[in-house]
């Protein structure tokens, strides 16, 4: 029998922590999730249009094994500067991968694009990004907020506002998944004109409305609906997240737990994956339960980091609120 953790939250993954700084006059943000001590991090980039940095260092093949945290942040492109301001945090703790007498903190970061979203964007010369990551590192603890908060604030779905979702379980064998994600999808979360998520099969203890799928389907069920579809739709997207567990894994199986994890992506929206979202999930295994999954273990394992990632992304729409110049109603104003 599956459960939520107890905070139903990634921070149910021992060694994990989030935080959150957003400017809701820029109708932007960033999140922060921190590893103490270092993590096993991989990467998996299924959309064709990401943005990211330090991604390189996650191949299985490569050198630093650990990282020290994970960046998601709106602002596109600039705000790859939410990393430079995550980094300066950390080093002023201590941080980081030792290199003689220096320490460089690994700082892997995703973005998404929520610059069309009704939020000023009239920064002047320098975009607010670096402050926001250094505030949201200062900030991580083992509760946060979800919704329209972090990265984000300022995230739109087809029909819906986006925003941050998180989730938990449990598994049998007493190993914790959690998942964290920035919802600001091309497609849509929720079926047709309904209330419904996609992701109703797996949802517990009625954490995003309880609804189930809706019966019978609607008629346009399968449509098509592809946010901002009359505009530049190519650069207004991306869903990025994190999934995580504490069981013992090497890079190459952290690797393997993000490809499963997108199947999350393909479950809780529609469509997913297209070449106008940049799709990406990071991977981290704290190790600390101690346990070290068996062939079969990694196949529940998989499928609960799906399932897991399915309910995040609904929380993360359900749990949006409404705000000033917002360009999409939440789903607690149409349901």
């Amino acid at each position: 029998m599956m459960r939520p953790g107890p905070l139903n939250l990634i921070t149910d993954v021992k060694g994990l922590t989030v935080g959150n700084a957003e400017d809701h006059r820029l109708k932007s943000g960033v999140t922060a999730i921190v590893c103490d001590p270092p993590a096993t991090a991989a990467v998996q980039v299924l959309g064709g249009a990401p943005g990211t940095r330090e991604t390189d260092l996650l191949d299985p093949h490569n050198t630093v094994q650990t990282v020290d945290a994970l960046v998601l942040s709106g602002g596109s492109a600039f705000g790859l500067d939410a990393a430079s301001g995550a980094q300066a945090a950390l080093r002023e703790m201590g941080r980081g991968f030792a290199v003689g007498p220096h320490r460089i903190p690994i700082v892997p970061t995703a973005i998404l694009f929520d610059l069309i979203n009704g939020g000023d964007k009239d920064w002047g010369r320098f975009p607010p990004y670096r402050e926001l990551g250094f505030e949201a590192v200062g900030r991580a603890g083992a509760t946060f907020s979800t919704g329209s908060a972090g990265a984000g604030t300022g995230a739109l779905t087809a029909s819906l506002k986006g925003g941050l979702g998180s989730a938990s379980t449990v598994l049998p064998n007493g190993i914790t998944i959690g998942a964290l994600v920035a919802v600001n999808a091309l497609g849509s979360a929720t079926v047709g004109d309904t209330g419904h998520f996609w992701s109703a099969p797996f949802e517990l203890e009625s954490e995003f409305g309880g609804l189930g799928l809706p019966h019978p389907m609607p008629a346009d069920a399968a449509d098509i609906r592809i946010k901002f579809r009359d505009r530049q739709a190519a650069v207004a997207n991306t869903t990025i997240a994190v999934i995580a567990t504490d069981a013992v894994l090497t890079k190459a199986e952290a690797k393997r737990l993000a490809i499963a994890a997108h199947d999350g992506f393909a479950r809780g929206l529609w469509p997913a994956h297209t070449p106008l979202d940049g799709d990406l999930i990071f991977a981290l295994a704290t190790g600390a339960s101690g346990k070290t999954p068996t062939t079969e273990d990694f196949i529940d394992l998989g499928a609960v980091a799906a399932s897991t990632m399915a309910r995040a992304i609904a929380r993360g729409v359900h749990d949006a609120t409404p705000a000033e110049n917002d360009l999409m109603p939440c789903w607690s104003e149409r349901s």
